[in-house]
Order: structure tokens, then sequence, then C-alpha cells
């Protein structure tokens, strides 16, 4: 137990901090994590539309110096890595990709 009012509060202030920085940590780690799982199971076109968001979440945490940027940057690259090594291999073994109908509009 602290003996002063200043370690008192540090202990408070240290605690909040802690609570602020686990909830961002996990928020972070839950969507890394479903960013792989996607890519695992082949869903590489959900991947690809989910990695902005991952990225941003990242960056977020960083932001909050739970994570330093470097660390951020480094995590955001391997996950592009990732996800372009899955897309690469994906059109080597010759699965289509999902085609999208562009629909051109007529000028008159």
């Amino acid at each position: 137990m602290p003996n002063t009012r200043q370690a008192l509060k540090r202990m408070r202030r240290d605690a909040k901090r802690r609570e602020r920085n686990r909830y961002h940590l996990s928020r972070m780690r839950t969507y890394i994590r479903n960013f792989r799982r996607m890519v695992e199971e082949g869903k590489l076109e959900e991947a690809k539309e989910f990695l902005p968001e991952v990225v941003s979440v990242i960056y977020h945490t960083a932001s909050k110096g739970v994570i330093h940027k470097n660390e951020a940057s480094r995590r955001v690259s391997r996950l592009y890595e990732l996800l372009n090594k899955a897309l690469k291999e994906a059109e080597e073994k010759g699965v289509p990709k999902k085609q999208e109908e562009e629909k051109v509009e007529e000028s008159s």
C-alpha cells in the first residue's frame, strides 16, 4: 500500500492507463487475428476489403502510445505481405478472381 498521497494518486492513474492500454492492444490483436483467419481460410476478397480497417486500428493504437509507431508500421507491412503472398499463390493455382463488372455510363 502506498505511503504518500502522491503514490496513491499515481497508483490510481496507472490503473486507469493500464486498463485503457489493454483495451487498445486487445482490440488491435483481435482485428489482426480475424484478418489472418480470413487469409488462411482463403477468403481473400473479404480480407482485402478488411485490411484498411485493420491498418486504421493499428495506427490508432500507435497514436495512443500503446505501441511504437515503428512497430505499427512493421505490423502493417507484414499484413500486406501476407495478403499479397496469398493472392499471388491463389493466382498461380488458377483460382478465379471475383470479377466485378464495371458499369460504364454512356454520355450523350
